[in-house]
């Protein structure tokens, strides 16, 4: 297997919220809603999601939580939170504080305040409406992943 992820697909409990969350309150492209040609039944998944194609080539999908567990051949209560958090790098300590107040604007929680840690960080954390776990995070000078190079 090759060392990627190149989708990462949340399970939502309300699509157009969610999408509404993620193009207007977070200002990430998207085409909306697609698939809808592909409707649910009792047995079969719909096909309706939405996509986001954010820089480096990943694709991050929105899909109902009731679709994904028939999708996957699972109880509808078995889709929910894994203890993931998705994490988002920002260039300044200014930007950590201006997403997290733009998610929070948008409807999102955020939990705590952003600080810097000893390992070399700036951050902070809030979930999105569906209580996905996001960690924005500022790498201190000398201490990012490229830090060595």
């Amino acid at each position: 297997m090759k060392s990627r992820v190149n989708v990462v697909t949340l399970a939502v409990a309300d699509l157009q919220r969610a999408v509404t969350f993620y193009r207007d309150g977070l200002g990430l492209p998207t085409q909306g809603i697609i698939g809808s040609e592909f409707p649910s039944t009792p047995d079969d998944p719909g096909g309706e999601t939405a996509m986001f194609h954010l820089d480096g080539g990943l694709i991050l999908s929105l899909y109902p939580a009731s679709e994904m567990a028939k999708d996957a051949g699972l109880d509808a209560d078995a889709i929910g939170g894994t203890g993931v958090a998705l994490g988002h790098i920002v260039s300044t300590r200014d930007e950590v504080d201006a997403v997290l107040r733009e998610a929070e604007l948008a409807g999102a929680t955020v939990l705590g305040v952003a600080h810097e840690r000893p390992w070399g960080v700036y951050s902070g954390y809030f979930r999105d409406l569906d209580r996905h776990l996001w960690e924005v995070v500022h790498f201190l000078p000398g201490r990012g992943p490229d830090a060595g190079d």
